[in-house]
Parts: structure tokens; sequence; C-alpha cells
């Protein structure tokens, strides 16, 4: 039997329903307050019998601070994928992230201890590696710099690695997965579930960043656990673009003209305000020195792994568009009526 942590997230209920695809028995780790309903609602996208795929779930609430909970979770349990994160760029949600990210993993790997659990696949991401190859490209030995700046979520996920490698040392099965930009379908207001909210604006930013499907995540850390290959990281990302393509082309396919990209000068001046008056006015803490660097800045990342190891092929960033968008627009418009 399999847990997957953070299953109503936009990738856990993807990897849920992959496994079940494959005949495999899932337990689905949420929190009290989650709504199944809504990942339910999204999985018509995904497979053309979506109530019958979401009957065979298994939901149990968990309590990553409790861990009776979490031994509760684990009976039975022989593989385990935890996504479950808290994901934001706000300095204000740093306490948040630090003890959900870092202490629920810590408290999870814990758990699994003494367990029937023998494979354990950690959802990381690109934004703990630093540093770049040969070639100019990050890549699995861009190893994190501690004497550089970093966002509050990127430390959080470092060392939640962390935790993982220890773990692996002492003789548990375990991967992880460093996905870029993930795109999906659901949890539309949510965390990831927010790109095309995000995409869609007006404005853009000079940078660019790293982008997958999330059916290709799904898809490599299942193979990457069914091949048993441990010990390593893998990078999962489809393409490396601009902010102002990918944001161009969701407006085209909404109708809309090209976005205007935000000044450096203008970013230079909101970090100025912040440190005036961010004490003061919460959304101006967002520009800050990590922030204003990161959405300014086009670095190349590198997939070559993971395509050299499994042989995989990953789904063009436009063709992702194109389906998690329409998928947007329909729950867009069901919402309307």
């Amino acid at each position: 039997m399999i847990l997957v942590t953070g299953a109503t997230g936009i990738l856990g209920r993807v990897i849920v329903l992959q496994l079940l695809k494959q005949g495999k028995s899932v337990v689905a780790a949420k929190r009290k307050s989650s709504n199944i309903g809504e990942v339910k609602n999204s999985y018509k996208f995904y497979t053309d019998s979506p109530e019958s795929f979401f009957e065979k779930i298994k939901w149990v609430d968990v309590d990553f601070d409790d861990m009776f909970s979490l031994q509760n979770a684990l009976k039975g349990i022989e593989e385990v994928y935890h996504c479950a994160a808290t994901v934001s760029f706000h300095p204000a949600d740093q306490r948040k992230m630090y003890h959900t990210n870092i202490e629920g993993t810590k408290n999870l790997l814990f758990a699994c201890e003494g367990s029937g659990v023998k494979k354990f696949c950690f959802v990381s991401s690109i934004a703990v590696l630093d540093g770049v190859n040969e070639k100019g490209e990050t890549d699995e030995s861009s190893d994190y710099n501690l004497k550089l700046d970093h966002s509050a979520y990127a430390v959080s996920k470092h060392f939640s690695e962390m935790e993982v490698w220890r773990a692996a040392a002492e003789g548990l099965n375990t991967v992880i997965v460093n996905p870029g930009i993930i795109i999906g379908s659901g949890n539309w207001t949510q965390s990831s579930g927010l790109i095309f909210e995000n995409l869609a604006r007006p404005y853009t930013f000079s940078g660019g960043a790293s982008y997958v499907d999330v059916r290709d995540v799904a898809r490599a850390s299942i193979e990457l656990m069914d091949k048993n290959i441990f010990g390593e990281r893998f990078i999962l990302i489809s393409e490396n673009k601009r902010y102002f393509e990918v944001g161009s082309y969701v407006r085209q396919k909404l109708g809309l003209a090209a976005p205007k990209i935000i000044p450096s000068v203008l970013l230079m001046v909101g970090r100025v305000l912040n440190f005036l008056f961010g004490w003061l006015f919460s959304p101006l803490r967002m520009v800050d020195k990590v922030n204003t660097e990161s959405v300014t800045t086009f670095s190349t990342v590198s997939n070559n792994k993971i395509v050299e190891t499994l042989g995989f092929k990953f789904i063009p960033v436009s063709e992702s568009i194109n389906f998690h968008l329409g998928n947007y627009r329909t729950d867009k418009k069901s919402l309307k009526k």
C-alpha cells in the first residue's frame, strides 16, 4: 500500500490518480479542512472515469505535529510520496513554511522508522539548486550555497532535503525530485494552482523560469520509485522560458494583448519602499532582494539526467498550457453559471 501526502495539492492528486491507474492501493493524506470534492472535480480533466477512481481512494486526516497521527497513517504502508508542503514567497509566511516543510518532513521520516515503509520519494524544488556546470547550466550537482541569499521557501526545502538524506544514510530507500514551476489543473485559488491567474496579468518580469507539466512530475516520480532508483536527486523540467514569452502565450489564448515588462528601476523603487514602509504595508514586503532578483534573472536548468536515466520525454510547455488553460477556462465558466 502507498501513502501520498499533500494529496489534495495540484501534484499529490495526480500522483494518487496515476498510482490508481496502475491498480495500486493508495492512502491519501489530507488536512481535516481540505476540500476533497474539488479534487474529485479536477479528475474529470485527467480520466474518463473520475468517480470510479476517486471512490478507490482511502482518505486519512494527518496532523504532522502528532506522531500518533503519522504512525496511524503509515500502518500497512510500504511506499511514501511526500508532496505536502507550504509554498509561499511572502516573508510573513517564513515561520509557517519552516514548521510545515522542515518539521513536517522530519516528523514523517521519524514515524517511518520501525514501520513497514521501504521506499520514500520526496518532492523538493529547483529553488534549492545554486551554481552552474561547465556548460553554464544548473543541474543536480549544483549544490545549495549557504553563503547566498535564498527565499524562505528555498531554505525550507533545503533543510527538508537534509532530513531525507539523513534518513537515507540510516537505511531508508529515498529519491528526491526537484520540479520547476508545475503547470496543472485544479486548486485554482491556491499555491501552484494560481499559475494562470498570475500569467494572465497585464504585466510581467524580465527574467524567466523552468516549467513542467504536473503529469510529467507524477509519471517520473512513480517511475523512479518503481525502478528502485534511490540515493539520488532528479531535476524535473520540460523547458526554460522567459516570463514574457509564457505570459504572452497565455494572454494570446485569452484574447488579450501581450503583457508589459516591469522596468527594473520600478522594482528598485519597490525595494526602497519595502525598506521604508514594509512594516506597515504587507504587500510591499514581497519586493525584497531575493524576490526581485529571482524575477529578473534567467538561468538555464538542465533535465539531462532524468532524460538519460529513464529515456524520459517531457510534454512541451505550449502543449501543457493549452491543456491546463482549457481546463481552467472550463471551470471558470461553470462557476459563473
